[in-house]
């Protein structure tokens, strides 16, 4: 799989996790237009919910998600808050929830019974859809004993483990200890719960990892059989995310040995049967992400690869992101402002993207070549075509007619490529790098 390429592996490129991207988001988006999406979904539409918790019990080095240590106190407030938020948005909005993702920060920073409580919550008020998947990220550190029967009697049915790394050298080296046992321990406890459905997030690129490091954790990880994993490349950005001026630059590793542990991924976990899912992926062929991307039915929104959507992702807490058809709205990042205005029963948007027709456009043919790895291209969008020539030239895609198709060797620079059809990409902005 795939030849490395220096000068396109290091160029910086947006996730693609919507289109457009949070760098064109701004305050002239915000609760009036955000009311005003909720109330405009028919009734019985299939919608998904996305609840953020912005809270760890320890912060990681490396993290760049919204989130920050939190007492007691806050967490009760933050509790009541988002009880609060439930029940405004469920007041105007008439959809069906098909979906729910618990996400941060680490959603586990509170008690599996508050949990259970905003869960209920949200049967309560929402249209749960029979069977919808309730999905949730957790801490394994923050695990407690019985919070896997308590979590599956509230319905959740599929959790995803931060991993990251099972090397105690490279756990030091980003503040996160969290020893092999663990993570067995938690696997153990939630498949016995009858949460059969396990993710594990794992990343490549961190200060002193090595090839042979990542590696040693995957065949760790196999041994667990997760259902799906996620292969995030570190993307360090000490300028803009204060913690991470913890990890030296010069412990990072070169781009060429990024480029080799994501080749090791791949060749890894497609030994073991997993199916290569987009270009950061893995899923057993019965997982359902497995299914919806052989299906050509997989999506790409806020929280990456995933099954389904419906008409709407809406986003509940600070700093969470709804999407809707024709808007992209952002709650308010600070907890005091959120908390003020949730609790006095208005929506919290301060700030987004209204999504003319040529960003919907192009937001399709970005999400489906990052999806399929092949797109039919508009002919509105044609004059983007002539930029994809190089890559070509190189083996990544190929070209025919309007239909774009990545090759084998093209799937690690997809962002890079899918970035043509980017009407609003400006050079430099802070983004990941491409591999």
């Amino acid at each position: 799989m795939a030849i490395f390429h220096p000068d396109l592996a290091a160029q910086p490129v947006p996730r693609y996790t919507s289109y457009p991207t949070a760098a064109q988001f701004h305050e002239g988006v915000g609760a009036g237009e955000q009311g005003q999406a909720l109330a405009a979904i028919p009734a019985g539409a299939p919608v998904s919910l996305y609840l953020h918790v912005p809270f760890c019990r320890q912060i990681c080095w490396y993290c760049g998600c919204n989130t920050g240590v939190a007492a007691n106190d806050r967490l009760k407030r933050y509790e009541k808050a988002l009880l609060a938020e439930i029940a405004t948005a469920a007041s105007l909005m008439k959809g069906r929830v098909i979906a729910v993702q618990f996400g941060g920060g680490s959603p586990n920073a509170l008690a599996a019974p508050v949990l259970a409580r905003i869960i209920a919550a949200l049967r309560a008020q929402f249209d749960v859809a029979d069977g919808a998947e309730i999905a949730m990220e957790l801490d394994p550190r923050a695990i407690q004993p019985g919070d896997a029967k308590v979590l599956s009697a509230a319905g959740v049915n599929r959790i995803s483990l931060g991993v990251q790394t099972f090397a105690p050298h490279l756990q030091k080296l980003i503040n996160r200890i969290q020893p092999l046992d663990t993570i067995m321990t938690a696997v153990d406890q939630f498949r016995g719960a009858g949460i059969k459905a396990i993710n594990f997030d794992l990343m490549y690129g961190l200060p002193g990892q090595s090839v042979v490091d990542l590696t040693e954790t995957i065949e760790q990880a196999l041994l667990l059989k997760p259902d799906r994993v996620a292969v995030f490349g570190y993307a360090h950005m000490p300028s803009a995310i204060a913690r991470q001026r913890m990890i030296s630059d010069l412990d990072l590793p070169g781009a060429a040995a990024r480029f080799a542990m994501s080749k090791a991924a791949h060749r890894l976990f497609t030994a073991a049967g997993y199916a290569a899912i987009g270009f950061d992926h893995f899923a057993l062929p019965d997982d359902s992400l497995a299914r919806a991307a052989a299906d050509g039915e997989m999506i790409r929104n806020f929280q990456g690869y995933a099954t389904q959507a419906g008409e709407a992702v809406i986003g509940l807490g600070a700093t969470a992101i709804s999407q809707f058809s024709g808007l992209i709205v952002q709650n308010e990042k600070h907890l005091g402002q959120w908390e003020a205005a949730v609790n006095a029963g208005q929506l919290a948007g301060t700030r987004g993207v209204a999504v003319n027709a040529d960003d919907a456009q192009r937001s399709d043919v970005i999400a489906r070549l990052l999806c399929d790895g092949m797109v039919d291209v508009p002919e509105p969008l044609a004059d983007a075509l002539p930029q994809l020539a190089r890559h070509a030239a190189r083996g990544l895609v190929r070209l025919h007619g309007r239909q774009v198709a990545l090759t084998p060797d093209g799937w690690p620079y997809a962002r890079l490529i899918a970035s043509a059809f980017d009407a609003h990409l400006k050079a430099p902005q802070r983004h990941s790098k491409a591999v």
